[in-house]
């Protein structure tokens, strides 16, 4: 398929700048993916289409101040530094933006008693970074939080920035589906009967970097690292078992249960197209390792029977998985029926029940 046929339309207009409070007060629409049908309704009314038995998967990453300003040693010349993934105690993946950010290249921050330098260029912006001490305890003085460049606003308060169920830190951005949810709502979905569980995948590249081919299936998809535990694992193969469906909070979600399922069957989830149908007593399995599972038109779907989502960027991953799901042409009837009832997308943007 062509890049092209994932784009759409979107006026700056429609570019959610702030969240709404409360969390749960966005505007949810429902989409039937078998049918096509749209009802439109408030997000906290969730609860009238999750059933007892169902399993709730969420990413219970949480996002790091991984936005760094820097100045050259030498130079004095502006960098700034996206923290992506750890690699050891003082080692890091990072996006670099600046003049000649190259090998050696010293690194001061203002304001603190650290430095960096310049381990080794990759592709692009990529860069690895040696800091002179482990910085994980000095993010919060270093640095901020990572809003997308799409929104302009200033945060007041981080925390909107995060899930209330956010746990380990390691993001370099939210999984923001589940930035709708309330201590309250989540109380009263256990209450109904459905079971919750979580995952873990520490987002990271993919989120920032566009799609640069024309065929989509030439697309790489870099690794991210993601977990599900043996008890979260229990709980998805025992709804499944018992006729529950899988419900995943987020692309990140997503991905990581349909890699627990191509794991679970013996796969590998770069090539998901080489196995068959999950095993019908254990759907997925117990993992912690990197992903790059790419997902979209043509997948076969293992595990996951609904989701929750925001609306995506055009021609971006996440559009591809959400078309793979639901259908392209459903989803960008969607889209253009979003609009038309003034939808606010993206990040800070409403959400989509898709079953």
């Amino acid at each position: 398929m062509n890049l092209t046929d994932f784009d759409y339309d979107l006026p700056e207009s429609f570019i959610a700048q702030e969240p709404l409070e409360p969390r749960d007060s966005s505007k949810l629409m429902r989409l039937n993916r078998q049918t096509g049908a749209i009802s439109h309704h408030i997000f906290r009314d969730i609860l009238d289409f999750i059933n007892p038995g169902d399993a709730l998967i969420m990413n219970t990453t949480r996002v790091i101040p991984a936005r760094l300003f820097a100045s050259k040693a030498t130079s004095g010349g502006k960098v700034e530094i996206l923290l992506l993934r750890q690699l050891d105690d003082i080692r890091w993946h990072v996006l670099a933006g600046g003049r000649k950010v190259l090998p050696d290249v010293e690194l001061h921050f203002a304001g603190a008693d650290v430095t960096a330098r310049v381990e080794e260029v990759l592709q692009g912006s990529e860069r690895i970074i040696e800091f002179s001490q482990p910085v994980n305890n000095l993010l919060v003085q270093l640095g901020e939080m990572p809003l997308p460049p799409y929104i302009h606003h200033r945060l007041q308060d981080a925390e909107r920035y995060q899930t209330v169920y956010s746990r380990q830190e390691g993001s370099a951005a939210a999984p923001t589906a589940g930035l709708h949810f309330t201590p309250e709502l989540l109380l009263k979905l256990r209450d109904k009967g459905v079971k919750i569980a979580s995952c873990l995948l520490h987002v990271g590249l993919d989120t920032f970097q566009p799609v640069k081919v024309d065929r989509i299936e030439d697309h790489h998809m870099h690794s991210e690292r993601a977990s599900l535990s043996a008890a979260d694992a229990q709980i998805i193969n025992e709804a499944k078992l018992a006729g529950g469906r899988i419900i995943t909070v987020g692309t990140t979600s997503t991905r990581t249960i349909e890699t627990a399922a191509i794991l679970s069957a013996g796969g590998d989830p770069a090539h998901p197209e080489a196995i068959g149908d999950i095993c019908a007593w254990r759907p997925v399995t117990a993992f912690e390792s990197d992903t790059n599972l790419f997902i979209y038109p043509g997948y076969k779907w293992r595990v996951v029977d609904a989701l929750i989502t925001n609306f995506h960027l055009p021609k971006s991953t996440l559009l591809m998985m959400m078309s793979s799901f639901a259908g392209r042409e459903n989803m960008l009837h969607a889209y253009e029926t979003a609009k038309q009832n003034n939808y606010r997308f993206f990040s800070f943007g409403d959400a989509m029940f898709i079953s």
